[in-house]
């Protein structure tokens, strides 16, 4: 949104306000260019507030508004409060992905959580969610600060097969196709 790129978080609250003096009922879109607004702007207890806000006025969360909700405490150094919103979606049957996980992971990184960083790792992968470099390196550097110096190794040792895999197969492509 608009309020988001250019971090105008305040004009977003402004709309929203607006709106309710207005009686116009927000809804999932208007609430989530809210708080991911407010979120760019480091205002991470605003967009609890507008997370909360939406539950008790029955708007619907989606995955947008967990993932902007997460990020916006990550930044924050909340990682309590990046799980619980995390653990939140699953009793709402909101979906997780990549970007879910990897917000989560950071913030337990940030924290110096990397027992749970590993816990959300290992979850990804019970979940068939996708893995990314951003997922690795995440879940590396919380090891690495804690000192977890095996599990960094082994971590690594995963992203090199993975990378192996995704280079053969790009090799054999260009080979398929430098016959064609």
């Amino acid at each position: 949104s608009a309020w988001e790129n250019s971090g105008e978080w305040e004009k977003a609250l402004h709309i929203l306000c607006f709106m309710a003096q207005s009686r116009l009922r927000p809804n999932t879109i208007t609430c989530n260019a809210a708080i991911s607004a407010c979120g760019k702007g480091a205002e991470w207890q605003m967009v609890l507030h507008l997370f909360d806000d939406m539950t008790q006025k029955r708007v619907e969360s989606d995955t947008i508004t967990c993932n902007a909700a997460i990020t916006a405490c990550e930044k924050g150094g909340q990682w309590k409060k990046a799980l619980r919103l995390h653990a939140s979606m699953q009793q709402s049957k909101v979906d997780a992905n990549t970007i879910t996980f990897n917000a989560a992971i950071s913030a337990c990184e940030k924290g110096g959580e990397w027992d749970k960083a590993l816990e959300l790792y290992s979850e990804m992968a019970r979940r068939d969610v996708d893995l990314d470099m951003i997922t690795y390196n995440v879940v590396i550097n919380a090891c690495e600060l804690a000192g977890k110096w095996e599990g960094v190794l082994q971590l690594c040792a995963v992203v090199a097969r993975s990378l192996s895999k995704l280079s053969s197969t790009h090799a054999r492509r260009a080979a398929d196709r430098e016959k064609k």
